[in-house]
């Protein structure tokens, strides 16, 4: 692929898009950002607080530790911790900087503020409507379609920003120019100055909190149970990177990582194992960022169809990224990376998301084990083939029977998942 080709521009600005910085689960941190910016406008601490939320920001709010609050949890510690001591202008970093002297000013505002709960009816999966309150002021405060992406702020009535939800929900660069060859002509032709950075960033920051998982004592500590109970072979401790960092972060970690697809779980899922695979067969630096750049964007193409949210685990389409980043690694063929993917596919497309939390890691793991028996299978001249369940003939098509099993096949399983959530 040229460098002057418009494919080339694009796939590299899809790249910067994902590719974003975040601390914390990224839904309870959106919910932040979005409760910092309404107090910015407010100009006040507010009294009363109406939260309208879609049934996904609930369920991967709910049971997840909100980073830099002392352990507190949840959907009222989220906005709490946002009007407290967040800073709007960090976006997805929004509660990097919390002072341990502000810590107690959360719990203090949650106990103090009149904070109410509803789900939204308006159909999206990812919306986030704030109400504040303050004596006679009020703001409202509306994000929808992707973590940051502020389609609304309204003060006492008078509308300071207004986007087309339409507009705003096809602002980012059209995911639907990826394909599998292309991802591979980009990836194994790109000027890698043009990645560097973003890519050196995602094995930093990943690695960083993948270590702290595993020195630490986060979660059910599934990356350390798989070291200490299947051994240190490359392909445990691919396992085992991705799932202590995701151990780590769904329990209030507050180091940072790079995202993918709009989450934490997924881009450290994609990364990590790929990161371990080069270091054990001493790949170059250069081909490291190169299979990241195959790992990353297959994910990115997968989740395309699905959506940034859904009844569907994300953790299976990273793990089949991430698997397919390892064959490039390993084979550097467009049929063994899109032999992994089918076969990956064919393993574990209905594992199912039942929101953020610590047990995250578990399907971390068997995402990045079912993606490395996917490429074994294509090692050992096996394959899974197209007509076997919802598998077709081409990797194309494949990825599209999954995005519509997600799309629209699940749909009732996310009602009925976040119902029984709810049900305590």
């Amino acid at each position: 692929m040229e460098r002057s080709d418009i494919k080339y521009s694009q796939y590299l600005q899809i790249l910067r898009e994902e590719l974003l910085p975040a601390m914390g689960c990224t839904e309870p941190i959106a919910m932040a950002y979005a409760a910092a910016k309404a107090r910015q406008t407010l100009g006040a601490m507010p009294d009363k607080i109406d939260i309208v939320i879609s049934g996904n920001i609930i369920k991967n709010v709910k049971s997840v530790v909100v980073p830099n609050t002392g352990g507190l949890k949840g959907i009222a510690a989220a906005v709490a911790a946002g009007t407290v001591v967040g800073d709007a202008d960090k976006q997805l970093e929004v509660l990097s900087f919390v002072k341990p002297e502000e810590i107690p000013q959360i719990g203090k505002f949650m106990d103090e503020c009149q904070m109410t709960v509803m789900k939204s009816e308006s159909g999206k999966l990812l919306d986030i409507d704030l109400h504040m309150y303050k004596g006679t002021d009020s703001v409202r405060l509306r994000i929808c379609d992707y973590h940051t992406n502020i389609v609304l702020i309204e003060k006492n009535g008078q509308v300071l920003l207004k986007k087309d939800e339409s507009a705003a929900a096809g602002s980012e660069t059209d995911r639907s120019v990826l394909n599998v060859h292309d991802i591979l002509d980009f990836a194994e032709s790109v000027c890698i100055d043009d990645v560097r950075d973003m890519l050196e960033r995602q094995i930093e920051y990943n690695l960083a909190i993948s270590e702290e998982g595993l020195r630490g004592n986060y979660g059910a500590s599934i990356g350390k149970t798989l070291l200490e109970t299947r051994g240190d072979d490359v392909r445990v401790r691919a396992r085992a990177q991705a799932a202590a960092g995701s151990d780590a972060r769904m329990s209030g970690c507050e180091l940072p990582v790079v995202i993918v697809s709009g989450s934490g779980n997924q881009g450290m899922t994609a990364s990590l194992p790929v990161i371990v695979y080069a270091l054990d067969m001493h790949a170059s630096r250069e081909q490291l960022l190169r299979a990241l750049c195959v790992s990353n964007l297959i994910t990115i193409h997968q989740k395309t169809p699905i959506g940034r949210l859904s009844a569907f685990c994300g953790a299976v389409s990273a793990g089949c990224g991430a698997a397919a980043g390892v064959a490039w690694l390993l084979e550097g063929t467009y049929e063994a990376v899109s032999a992994t993917i089918t076969n990956t596919l064919g393993m574990i497309s209905g594992t199912v998301c039942d929101g953020a939390k610590p047990s995250c890691a578990t399907k971390i793991a068997s995402a990045v084990e079912a993606g490395l028996l996917g490429f074994d299978l294509y090692e050992k001249g096996k394959a899974l083939h197209g007509g076997d369940g919802i598998l077709k003939d081409d990797v194309e098509k494949t990825i599209e029977s999954v995005g519509q099993l997600a799309r629209e096949g699940m749909r009732e399983t996310d009602e009925e998942i976040l119902d029984i959530m709810l049900d305590e």
